[in-house]
């Protein structure tokens, strides 16, 4: 950790505006300002990465807490909005262990949505990919759907695409370092490829997706969150990360930024076997149309009470 975030993690508690990030667990946090955690639903989690199946998708529970979402300005290779917001989540949610796979796909809503391609082959513990945005919410509505028939979903809970806070939050899992590994970012740690993240230990570069799983989970037990597939996520893509309690930009499109076309984009997280290791930075975000798909683009499902 550099001497400036040293300095900054001690400032925090007094000027939290200032853009500093703290050392210790990012969350759960202790008497956040304002609204803090709701009272607890016994479909909650006890502890974070507590594990829980339903229908067959393996989740981890995240808790509800306060974190510092975005990068501080020594961060390597950090980009444009990221600058640091506060935010606090009243609620807890539980957040997929590992990328929806092509198998949970045929499970639940039968052929992929796009043609397999080279670096993603048919094969059922491979991630999803060539999915649009609108595909995604479809196979969480069904999800949904599944598991409450069965009774394994409360009625008052759902499967939904995290917000990038939630993402981010999930992400980081308690930590506040570029990853959730630490400042730097080796490919025996995340599915990259080309130039590892900050000077770390250069690994394999497998230039396809790998199975879900393979690589090491993060501190709440989350696998892939940094590379592999990027992660569609449902807020619609601002220039600023939305800060505050609970931000969800799902229906915020009057206010995304656009494109030189005058379009739209949603948020999509995490970097991808295409990249180099920078890019699967907690904080690094990027942008795609909603209607468009590619097959390094994927999602995972958080079942949330909203």
């Amino acid at each position: 950790m550099s001497p400036a975030r040293r300095a900054g993690a001690l400032l925090l508690a007094a000027a939290a505006l200032a853009g500093c990030r703290r050392t210790g667990p990012a969350s759960p946090a202790a008497d956040p300002p304002g609204p803090g955690p709701e009272a607890r639903d016994p479909f909650d989690g006890a502890r974070a990465g507590e594990e829980r199946t339903v229908d067959g998708v393996q989740l981890r529970w995240c808790p509800a807490g306060r974190f510092l979402m975005g990068s501080p300005p020594d961060e390597a290779e950090r980009r444009p909005g990221e600058d640091p917001v506060e935010v606090t989540l009243t609620r807890g949610f539980w957040m997929a262990e590992f990328e929806t796979t092509q198998g949970d796909w045929k499970r639940v809503l039968g052929a992929l949505p796009g043609p397999p391609t080279a670096e993603l082959p048919e094969q059922d513990d491979l991630p999803v990919g060539n999915v649009n945005f609108a595909e995604a919410e479809s196979f969480c509505a069904k999800l949904t759907g599944r598991a409450r028939a069965a009774g394994e979903l409360p009625g008052e809970w759902e499967f939904r695409l995290p917000t990038e806070a939630q993402w981010e939050y999930a992400c980081r899992a308690g930590t506040t370092t570029a990853t959730s590994f630490g400042d730097r970012l080796s490919s025996r740690q995340a599915n990259f490829k080309g130039k590892p993240y900050n000077g770390a230990e250069e690994g394999p570069s497998l230039g396809r997706a790998a199975p879900v799983g393979r690589y090491p989970a993060n501190p709440w037990g989350l696998h892939d969150m940094h590379g592999n597939t990027y992660e569609w996520c449902r807020d619609w893509y601002h220039a600023r990360l939305p800060g505050g309690t609970d931000p969800d930009l799902h229906d915020a499109r009057a206010t995304a930024l656009l494109n030189r076309t005058g379009d739209a984009s949603r948020v999509r997280r995490g970097g991808c076997w295409a990249d180099e290791g920078w890019p699967c930075r907690s904080a690094f975000r990027l942008r795609f149309e909603p209607e468009r798909r590619y097959d390094h683009i994927g999602f995972r499902a958080a079942a949330v009470r909203p």
